[in-house]
Order: structure tokens, then C-alpha cells, then sequence
């Protein structure tokens, strides 16, 4: 709700100015710092702060698909409480919101930055992980035939460019071969520029800008980092089953498994889902979905996926390069660990072997520093295995 009256007042105080001096001082603060322009990498800690917990708000940005919640909510009741103290990683992490699950109960819930259990906040790429199991979904549904299937055969427009020859598998590993750049401080990368190119009629906008991509290696063979090809897969998604992914994602997921708030789905300039991006929900239902995933992805008893599909999505299908492997869109550890991670500190952590789920939300000074606040949340994590080990 805190954040609907922020993402009102926002609006009306950009055009009028009427309710500066009778909102209360946090509002005024909040107001005072929300950004003025589309670029998320550039705006400031304090924009920042202000705009991720009201992004689907933002006069700039309000355009959204409601992601609906059912009738009823999966419980998370308390569990003996975690012994760690969290409050220096908190702070040094900017921690909006922190939850800690064992076993599907709540063994810490700690909030920061004014935020609470009620607002919701940005996921930035951790709803990667969100569009790859709605893969996995339209497989198990009969939309999609296989994950050999070609990409362009799905996404017709793509006929003809460099991804004619790649399949639904390799987009999903980030193993195409066509040339990107994931640079977040370079203001001409393509990370920062796709989502504000000017699509071709009647096409959506991540596809008229990758299918200009050139080829650097044979697909298959080279892994980089991409968030314009998630944005493929949520077209291809959608294509398929002929639904909003919006849509999709609530009634395979967010209204079964009991999800406590409607969420959003920030939209790009076509109308379509920014599918590798922008899921506007509370931490508990981020840590939902990483306990909906650490059960399973099970409704009623019965699994959602594929069979086997989890064993592989967890797991590392192509060796990154980066420290880590990655699976089908989910960044993974070799000790079976794997985790869905957003910048600015985004995270859901699932440990299978603990039956942890870590879900975080955060607004880290830099989009991504793997050397200081990337490490320190990857020893926060060991932290919580240890104590949990130490338990006996």
C-alpha cells in the first residue's frame, strides 16, 4: 500500500506540485529523490532508494501487467529463530529486505531502508528465473514442443538474423553466439540501450533489437551473460501459449502456490513484459517462489515441470567462466546450491541439502561489485548453512 500512495502522490506532485508541503517528511524525502529519467543504471543511491520499491509507480515507468494472487496464501509460519546477527549486513548491503526459510518456515525476517513486509520491491533479473520455469510450464502444457525446438520458429520475426539457428536450450543456458554486452556503467552497451530502441512496426522491441545482432561464435559453444535474450524467451512464452506472461505466470504459479500480494510485471515500450527483468513483489513472495521451487514446483501435489527439468535448471550446463555455472537461467554452486540474482543486490538462494531458501532485496551502491557486497552476500549465505549445520 506504501507503495501506491508514493507512486500517487509522485504523480500528482510531478504535476502540480499541490501536495509538497502537506505530505509527511519521509514522503517529501521519497519525493524529493525520485529519478526523472528511464536509465536505472545511472540514477543515484538516493533515486534509487525512492524508486525501487515504487517502480511500477514511476510516471516514467508505469506500465505494468498485474500479476494476480488467488483466494488463498501459503502459509510461512514461524520457526525457531536463525542465532545469527545480521545488522552490519544489513547495512553494509543496503538491505531493503531479508527472509530466511527452513523447511518452509520463516527462521528470520529482518527489514531496512524503510522498507517492510507490506511493500514490494523490485526483482531486476531474478525474475530470470521466473520467465525460465514458465518455460518449463508451456513445456509440460503442450505449448512448446522441446527446448531443441528453434527459437525463430516460435519468434517468426526472427528469421533470417543470427538466432534463425538457435534453440530454445541455448537461449535459455545464454549460449547463442550472438555478440552482447552486459557492460552496466557503459552507457552505449546493449544492455543499456535495447529496451529504449525504437521497435519496428508492429514488432516487439527486444526483437527488432536482437535480430540486428551479429554472430561472434557458433551457438552452443561460448556462454555471455545476456538480459536481452530472457526478454526473447518471455515473447517466445507467450507466443506459445498465447497468454500474457503476466497472466501465465499467475495462473501457473502466483494464484496456486498461495502468493500473499498481486505483484506487477513492468511492461517495454511494446506492451510486452520486460521478461528479464522488473517483477514488482514483497520478499515473502520471492521467498515463496524460491520454496515453491525448492518443493518441486509442485500444485496440489503434482509438478508444474517437465520431468528432470530442475535437475538441469540448477545445475551447470555450460561452465561460465565466472566463478559460478549456470543452469537454465539460475546461477549455480557446485554444492548443488543455486540461486536467482538481480543487480543492486537482488537475490533468491536455494539450498536443497539444508532445505534453506535465502530471499533478499537490497540497493547495493553499484549494480554489481562481485569483489566486495557480490562476496559478502556469498559468505552471508555460507554464514546461514554453518548455523544452520551448527544446529545439529
Amino acid at each position: 500500500m506504501w507503495k501506491w500512495i508514493i507512486g500517487l502522490i509522485a504523480v500528482i506532485a510531478a504535476a502540480t506540485g499541490v501536495f509538497w508541503f502537506s505530505a509527511d517528511k519521509d514522503t517529501r524525502q521519497l519525493l524529493a529523490n525520485m529519478p526523472t529519467d528511464r536509465n536505472v543504471l545511472f540514477w543515484t543511491v538516493a533515486q534509487r532508494d525512492a524508486a525501487f520499491r515504487a517502480m511500477d509507480a514511476l510516471p516514467i515507468l508505469a506500465k505494468v501487467n498485474i500479476i494476480e494472487a488467488g483466494d488463498k496464501v501459503h502459509p510461512l509460519p514461524e520457526g525457531q529463530p536463525l542465532n545469527i546477527d545480521v545488522a552490519k549486513y544489513m547495512a553494509d548491503q543496503r538491505t531493503s529486505g531479508l527472509v530466511i526459510l527452513q523447511d518452509g518456515k520463516i527462521r528470520l525476517e529482518k527489514y531496512g531502508l524503510g522498507f517492510s513486509a507490506q511493500g514490494k520491491w523490485t526483482s531486476f533479473s531474478v525474475a530470470k528465473s521466473f520467465t525460465s520455469t514458465l518455460v518449463g510450464a508451456a513445456i509440460k502444457d503442450g505449448k512448446i514442443k522441446s527446448i531443441d525446438d528453434k527459437v525463430s520458429a516460435y519468434i517468426p520475426d526472427l528469421k533470417g538474423s543470427a538466432y534463425d539457428d538457435v534453440t530454445i536450450e541455448q537461449l535459455l543456458t545464454m549460449t547463442s553466439g550472438v555478440r552482447w554486452n552486459e557492460d552496466y556503467e557503459d552507457p552505449k552497451s546493449d544492455v543499456a540501450r535495447f529496451n529504449e530502441h525504437k521497435a519496428e512496426k508492429g514488432m516487439d522491441v527486444t526483437v527488432s533489437y536482437m535480430r540486428k545482432l551479429p554472430r561472434e561464435a557458433p551457438a552452443g559453444t561460448k556462454w555471455v551473460y545476456k538480459t536481452g535474450e530472457t526478454n526473447l524467451i518471455g515473447v517466445l512464452v507467450s507466443s506459445a501459449t498465447g497468454k500474457k506472461l503476466s497472466d501465465y505466470l499467475s495462473e501457473k504459479i502466483w494464484a496456486p502456490y498461495g502468493m500473499e500480494q498481486d505483484a506487477s510485471w513492468l511492461l517495454g515500450s511494446t506492451g510486452h513484459e520486460i521478461s528479464g527483468c522488473c517483477i514488482q513483489a514483497s520478499t515473502r513472495d520471492f521467498a515463496r517462489f524460491g520454496q515453491f521451487i525448492l518443493d518441486g514446483a509442485t500444485i496440489n501435489g503434482t509438478s508444474i515441470l517437465p520431468d528432470g527439468w530442475l535437475a538441469k535448471a540448477g545445475t551447470d550446463q555450460i561452465g561460465s567462466g565466472v566463478g559460478k555455472g549456470y543452469g537454465y537461467q539460475w546461477w549455480t554452486n557446485s554444492d548443488g546450491t543455486f540461486a536467482a540474482q538481480g543487480i543492486f543486490g537482488q537475490g533468491i538462494f536455494i539450498d536443497p541439502k539444508r532445505r534453506l531458501v535465502i530471499a533478499s532485496n537490497s540497493n547495493w551502491p553499484k549494480a554489481t561489485d562481485p569483489d566486495t557486497v557480490g562476496q559478502q552476500r556469498e559468505d552471508f549465505y555460507r554464514m546461514v548453512q554453518a548455523a544452520v549445520d551448527a544446529e545439529g
